[in-house]
């Protein structure tokens, strides 16, 4: 008796030491794994923030570009005079002699954001009495997009584990997101802009939404968790934030509804989502409306009102769900309780729809939304279709974008199909929405960037955790003598499904007598038999299915197996890590591309000696340095927010687009005659900025500015929306109204043949490069500007109010009321009339006949000789000669405009309709062999390409040394000789 007794102990102590040894195993697998992810975590922070502060390290700590230049001087203002002051903040020196309310007209997070950080830093600075922790707002707000790279990396990695359920592929996700560029191109150190912080917004709504939908065990028969209270409550108050940030927060908020709306058409309503949902949008809404530029748009804007028709849905849902509880309604029965009262309510909700509609309760779709809806690529806005990132985005641009994640991204979308969880459903909602979304404007491919990073993590995730990760635990543990090959997810898995199995066989007995008892009173047996019958067919069916898995399992994880499994997965790794190092060198090299502040730029000078351009700074401290604090200095809307921000003066217009008609008239002076322009200047401006010296200067805008004005003063272009009289003839020389127009006059300032008139217009200075040119406009009306400045002559909303908005100069009442609204033509809920009709069906027809996509027009041969492809004008002859406009879409007019001057090449960088021409005698370069910029067909002429400027190149990045994307089709002129017949196929 005593042998088998202590035989019998020492196999249970063995037993024991064995468990021991598995725990601890099991415990240190777990504690690696842990450090992993908090290491991965880790890197894509640290690699977030290096890849994008490139500008500082070469430019030092210098705002980008327009936007963030009026980001930068609202947050000066801001922190300067407080929060009170800053919502009552009019401007009166934008949008001269308008103004503007700009705290209650911007998007105000990333401004209190930034505040709030500096001023962390300055306590925190004193505190340790450590100066260096104190930053200059400036540098604060140059960081700003870096440090949220890094926070926007964290919640998309968090995102995608909740979604996918592996910690692996969240970490794979937040590396990728760190440094893909479709994140850089709106976060980089210096690039003060609203979508650097939303994103971190946007991906923390997201993933907070998604964490209140996690599986309860606890929870049975649909009933609500404590997880849809709480994380439901955060994620509105995430969504506050992101409304605060941006006005991409409509994405944000049907992109949720849009998922809690497909959730229940597939089925999986519960009381779970009912409240994540109705805590979501109820708090958000709350809060949203507390924003001054929003207000009650959530109730009243109908790119809105779907989140709000999703929300009554819900409630109605949740009544008759509580009511399937109570009275214990069958499937069949809570159906036609849910029809029953979603009639009545439907009725209601039209009922009111049709009475408000009238009034003009709805605010119309904006054109920028429109133009994601419609057929063609224009919206009927020359102002929106003017902006070059409104455009269709192609697959160059998704590649330029994305890198390898491009091809990488389908794979993790493809395994995303495999496993359907509420959480799951909404990675590939958010995929197919985004795609589509960014398919139509280049600019939203920032959206498409978390998700293709998440998708990216999926498939390197998925990857990790079934051929090494999974296999190399479960081969620990065969060899430790464990039994169990089931690892603790697959176990929490089994116990969810019991749970799920107790909870379905309550509602399934509960139905059955529910059943029986109807059976009864209809005195049916066969209908119960058919029941049990169907039952048990299923039965035998999901016995079927679990029969098949439990053998799959049996083979896949068979040692053999499993070791096949760990060299495939370390094959892979193999195969990916010079993609990987690939994709992490493309990205630095394209972020420092990215990183050019645009405002400054270096370049090399014909003698190959490296200058850093600061010709518009230069110009802008000019201006604030010689001109009167009170001058008023008139531009194309593009240069406002500069010469506020940094030349400290009033502009006439900015880039907040928001008076389309005040616009028009700055379209309306440039374009026409110096007499004629004078004559309405002198009463709004004391001096005229331009940019001239070629890339994107005026002259390339100016078929913009036309079309702007034109469609307010129709007096422009009478009878075309298009403006197509404004612009060159063949052989280079300006049509009758180009060549008279003011701004052909100030930007071709100083060549031979072309004079401005000094009694009107004195040119008193020229950068040292040439790219900008300012004038004095003299004989200035100091009547107008002594009434606009008289506050007495302003509206106000009410009296003693601060709201009080300028007027327009008594001098200029009769322009003023020759404008046609153009409201009227963008607004679908004014009636148009037969006029207003015309003009946009005009502007379509007209403007879709000279985009041609694929080229189009003559197909005869010339005689040019394509010479390459060249990306930066540096890299053109010495004696370069710039021409604009029709001429950078027509390789006729382009070969004329060379050939005229005298010269042997000549270079054509497509924008759209119009573009950019340089001729010149000699090459300073070698071509690149081939670039895909190149190959953009010319408008006039098929066998052709025109090369591509700006959005047309797909996202390409600008040349070194350049700030603008050029990719330059080059041609050499050749002499005609006798009984040459060259084909243009032939020259290509």
């Amino acid at each position: 008796l005593g042998r088998p007794r202590q035989a019998a102990r020492a196999a249970g102590m063995a037993l024991a030491m064995r468990k021991l040894l598995t725990g601890l195993v099991l415990g240190a697998y777990n504690l690696l794994l842990f450090a992993l992810y908090l290491g991965g975590f880790g890197v894509a922070c640290y690699a977030a923030f290096q890849v994008r502060i490139y500008a500082i390290k070469n430019y030092g700590y210098v705002i980008h570009e327009f936007d963030p230049w009026f980001n930068y001087r609202a947050t000066e203002y801001l922190g300067k005079h407080g929060w009170s002051a800053f919502f009552k903040w009019f401007d009166y020196k934008v949008w001269y002699p308008l103004g503007r309310p700009v705290g209650t007209t911007i998007y105000p997070g990333m401004q209190i954001t930034a505040v709030g950080i500096w001023k962390l830093l300055g306590y925190a600075a004193s505190i340790f009495n450590n100066k260096k922790m104190a930053l200059s707002l400036n540098d604060v707000c140059c960081l700003v997009p870096a440090w949220f790279g890094m926070s926007a990396s964290v919640f998309l990695g968090l995102l995608t584990a909740e979604c996918s359920g592996s910690w692996s592929s969240g970490t794979f996700a937040a590396l990728i997101m760190s440094i893909v560029p479709a994140h850089i191109m709106r976060s980089v150190a210096g690039g003060f802009d609203n979508e650097c912080v939303a994103l971190t917004a946007m991906c923390m709504t997201f993933f907070l939404w998604c964490r209140a939908l996690r599986h309860d065990p606890r929870v049975t028969d649909g009933g609500a968790t404590t997880d849809s209270y709480l994380f439901g409550a955060l994620s509105g108050l995430a969504y506050v934030y992101m409304v605060a940030a941006w006005g991409g927060f409509v994405f944000v908020l049907n992109m949720v509804g849009f998922h809690a709306a497909a959730l229940v058409i597939l089925g999986r309503y519960t009381s779970k989502l009912h409240r994540a949902y109705t805590l979501f949008y109820f708090i958000g809404t709350a809060g949203a409306t507390r924003v001054p530029v929003v207000g009650w748009g959530p109730l009243k804007s109908l790119e809105q009102l779907a989140a709000l028709g999703v929300f009554l849905g819900f409630q109605l849902l949740e009544y008759c769900e509580v009511q399937r509880r109570k009275r214990n309604l069958t499937t069949l029965q809570t159906m036609l309780l849910r029809v029953k009262l979603a009639i009545p309510a439907i009725a209601a909700v039209v009922g009111v729809c049709a009475l408000l509609y009238p009034t003009g309760y709805f605010g119309p779709l904006t054109a920028r939304v429109r133009g994601l809806f419609v057929k063609h690529t224009r919206t009927g806005n020359p102002l929106v279709d003017s902006v070059a990132e409104h455009q269709p985005a192609n697959e160059q641009a998704y590649q330029h974008y994305l890198h390898n994640i491009y091809h990488v991204a389908p794979i993790g979308f493809g395994l995303s199909l495999l496993q359907w969880t509420d959480a799951n459903l909404f990675i590939i909602l958010y995929a197919m929405v985004a795609y589509y979304f960014s398919n139509k404007m280049a600019r939203l491919i920032i959206l498409l960037g978390p998700v293709a990073s998440a998708l990216g993590g999926v498939a390197f995730g998925f990857s990790a955790d079934q051929l090494l990760l999974s296999s190399v635990r479960k081969m620990a543990l065969k060899m430790l003598g464990g039994e169990s090959t089931t690892d603790d997810k697959e176990e929490d898995a089994a116990e969810e499904d019991e749970d799920k199995k107790e909870s379905e066989s309550k509602d399934k007995k509960t139905k059955e007598k529910k059943e029986a008892k109807e059976a009864k009173k209809a005195g049916g047996k066969k209908k119960k038999a058919s029941g049990v019958d169907l039952t048990e067919a299923s039965n035998h069916f999901k016995a079927l299915l679990d029969l098949a898995q439990e053998l799959f399992n049996m083979v896949y994880n068979n040692r053999a197996i499993l070791v096949l499994r760990v060299a495939v997965g370390v094959y892979l790794a193999m195969q990916a890590w010079p993609k990987g190092v690939e994709f992490y060198e493309y990205s630095h090299q394209l972020a420092e591309g990215l990183s050019q502040p645009q405002i400054m730029f270096k370049a090399k000078l014909y003698n190959g000696q490296e200058v850093m351009v600061d010709d518009y700074r230069e110009a802008y401290w000019w201006l604030r340095d010689h001109t009167p604090e009170d001058a008023r200095v008139m531009s194309w809307w593009d240069y406002g927010y500069q010469i506020t921000g940094i030349g400290e003066r009033t502009t006439i217009a900015d880039g907040n687009t928001w008076n389309h008609e005040h616009i028009a008239t700055l379209g309306l002076i440039l374009s026409g005659s110096q007499e004629k322009a004078h004559s309405i200047a002198r009463h709004l401006a004391d001096y005229v900025l331009v940019w001239a010296g070629g890339g994107g200067d005026d002259l390339a805008k100016s078929p913009h500015m036309a079309r702007i004005g034109n469609s307010v003063y129709r007096d422009i272009c009478p009878g075309d929306p298009t403006c197509s009289s404004f612009g060159f003839y063949q052989g280079g020389t300006p049509t009758p109204m180009m060549e008279q127009c003011l701004l052909y006059k100030l930007v071709q300032y100083g060549r031979q043949g072309i004079k401005v008139n000094e009694s009107l217009f004195k040119h008193v200075y020229t950068t040292k490069y040439g790219k900008v040119r300012i004038f004095k406009i003299l004989r200035v009306s100091k009547k107008s500007k002594d009434w606009v400045a008289d506050p007495k002559n302003r509206v106000c909303d009410a009296p003693g109010s601060w709201y009080c908005t300028g007027q327009y100069p008594p001098a200029l009442a009769p322009l003023i009321a020759k404008r046609k609204n153009f409201a009227q033509l963008e607004d679908f809920n004014a009636k148009k009339d037969d006029y207003a009709s015309r003009y946009q069906e005009e502007y379509h027809k007209r403007m879709d006949g000279l985009k041609g996509g694929r080229g189009g027009g003559s197909s005869k041969s010339l005689n040019i000789r394509y010479v390459g492809c060249f990306d930066a004008e540096s890299q053109l002859g010495p004696d370069k000669t710039y021409v604009g406009g029709d001429y950078g879409s027509s390789v006729e007019l382009a070969k004329s405009f060379a050939k005229e001057g005298g010269y042997k090449y000549f270079a054509v960088a497509r924008t759209d309709t119009d573009g950019h021409v340089f001729a010149f005698s000699s090459l300073a370069r070698p071509p690149k062999s081939s670039d895909a910029g190149c190959e953009q067909p010319c408008l006039d002429n098929e066998n052709y390409n025109c090369g591509c400027a700006d959005e047309l190149c797909g996202g390409l990045k600008p040349g070194k040394g350049e700030a603008n994307v050029r990719r330059w089709a080059t041609y050499e002129v050749l002499t005609k000789k006798k009984g040459s017949k060259r084909s243009a196929k032939t020259e290509l």
